[in-house]
């Protein structure tokens, strides 16, 4: 396995391309959307796994870019960010699974290596609280609104400033 990490954590980037290395994958690490078009072109990895929010470009951008190279990589997006929205979009962009911080190695290596939908998986038994179902439906606005904070407030009749705390905190737990 030639796994390309794109994370801006350079600590967890080297966290996880050590325990990946140890897994037998060899490993090239890319911090920003820049550094992981030019991995991706240099190394040809066959799995990714790339962070959501980089610096500059959004990761979606990044998925969007290794999953357009033949052959395809299996692509994993890992973020502290998760929304309903963006694991849609992600997938729609090419990405195989979609996880949210923190997940170990284990968890990681074991999306990257599914190639089919697992129906087995449990559903929550639980609606989701008001809070989350606020920062979901913030996330796809945002996500329509290709993530322009201006025209995202506008949408929402919602004050820029109040948008960006809103966005600056971590997403409610989705139970």
């Amino acid at each position: 396995m030639k796994l390309l990490i794109v994370e801006d954590d350079a600590d967890f980037a080297a966290a996880l391309a050590r325990a990946m290395t140890k897994r037998g994958a060899e490993v090239a690490l890319a911090h920003d959307a820049d550094e992981a078009r030019d991995e991706g072109e240099r190394f040809a990895p066959s799995h990714a796994v790339v962070d959501l929010k980089l610096p500059g470009e959004s990761g979606l951008k990044v998925v969007e870019q290794l999953a357009a190279r033949s052959p395809a990589p299996a692509i994993v997006v890992l973020t502290g960010y998760a929304s309903i929205a963006t694991a849609v979009e992600a997938v729609r962009l090419g990405a195989r699974h979609y996880l949210a911080k923190p997940a170990n190695a284990d968890e990681i290596l074991a999306a990257l290596m599914r190639d089919q939908p697992d129906a087995a998986l449990e559903v929550s038994p639980e609606p989701l609280s008001v809070a989350r179902l606020e920062w979901e439906h913030i996330q796809k606005v945002l996500n329509e609104h290709d993530g322009n904070i201006s025209a995202t407030a506008r949408a929402l009749k919602m004050h820029r400033r109040t948008l960006q705390r809103k966005l600056d905190k971590r997403p409610p737990k989705a139970d």
